[in-house]
């Protein structure tokens, strides 16, 4: 029984075992990606997830990662999806289209194709804000995808 006595509350469910997992991780900022990919793979190998049901794709930046999820939620061989990347603001307006359409992009996706898309592009102000955040979102991006991919089914 969940807080509320007498409704149906789906609890979150974090066991990773047998689920497929997909992560695409944009090349641009590596050090930064590379950081995002250790971290959110060690946690999905700690959820139960294994090594052989992952795949990692990597792509030139922000901007080619949502094809690349559209494409491998259509194939139908994963249960959740995984963006990864970083976005750091620059001195042109670039920052904000990158960061907005990159965005833009992997909420269509998640939306057309049913798949949950954990979002894991950081944008930050500079280097090492992003530094900063990589570990906890990689770790945080793969608990959501694993979550998402196990309550859709129960809805």
């Amino acid at each position: 029984m969940g807080r509320y006595d007498g409704i149906e509350e789906l609890e979150p469910g974090t066991n990773g075992a047998g689920l497929r997992i997909g992560i695409v991780m944009g090349r641009f900022n590596i050090d930064v990606g590379d950081g995002l990919l250790s971290a959110c793979t060690a946690a999905l190998v700690k959820q139960g997830v294994a090594q052989k049901d992952m795949r990692i794709v990597t792509v030139p930046g922000a901007l080619e990662i949502p094809l690349t999820l559209k494409k491998m939620a259509q194939s139908g061989k994963y249960d959740a999806l995984i963006a990864l990347g970083a976005v750091i603001r620059g001195e042109t307006y670039h920052f904000e289209i990158v960061s907005n359409e990159s965005s833009r992009g992997i909420t269509e996706v998640q939306l057309s194709t049913g798949v949950p898309i954990a979002n894991g592009i950081l944008t930050t102000e500079d280097d090492d804000q992003a530094e900063v955040r990589m570990a906890q979102k990689g770790l945080d991006c793969a608990i959501a995808a694993i979550e998402m991919a196990r309550l859709l089914p129960r809805l």
